[in-house]
């Protein structure tokens, strides 16, 4: 018979896992947004997609909102879902719109985010609920 104690264990040891992916995820994302607004080469990467630097500035507030969001507990899994959203973009632009782009970071750091909002659906489900008229 067990008393619950591995299964408490195993819950602990994947709540650790989860902080340090979304620390790691949103001290990348912190990084990804200082290159968007300071970097000078990403003007021209957003001159390549063909659709202006205010796609850029969206981007990389997005990505700040969504890095500060994946440390609060509550809005952590809604932050790594619109981060994984935000990395679809990336994702297909590096694939169907750049001549030369590579989507393995963006896919990566997409999997990473639907890693966290999967096992952060908890919070995702009381924040809609919360949203919802009648409570």
């Amino acid at each position: 018979m067990s008393d619950g104690t591995g299964t408490k264990g195993a819950l602990l040891i994947v709540n650790i896992v989860l902080w340090l992916l979304q620390i790691a995820l949103g001290a990348y994302f912190l990084y990804s947004a200082y290159m968007l607004f300071f970097e000078p080469g990403m003007v021209n990467k957003f001159n390549d997609i063909g659709f202006g630097q205010w796609l850029r500035y969206v981007t990389g507030v997005l990505e700040t909102a969504g890095a500060i969001g994946l440390l609060i507990p509550g809005l952590s899994g809604l932050a790594a879902l619109g981060l994984a959203l935000v990395m679809v973009g990336a994702s297909a632009t590096e694939i169907f719109i750049l001549a030369n782009g590579d989507a393995t970071l963006p896919l990566i750091l997409l999997l990473a985010s639907v890693v966290v909002a999967i096992f952060r659906r908890g919070d995702i489900t009381r924040f809609v609920s919360r949203l919802s008229p009648g409570r």
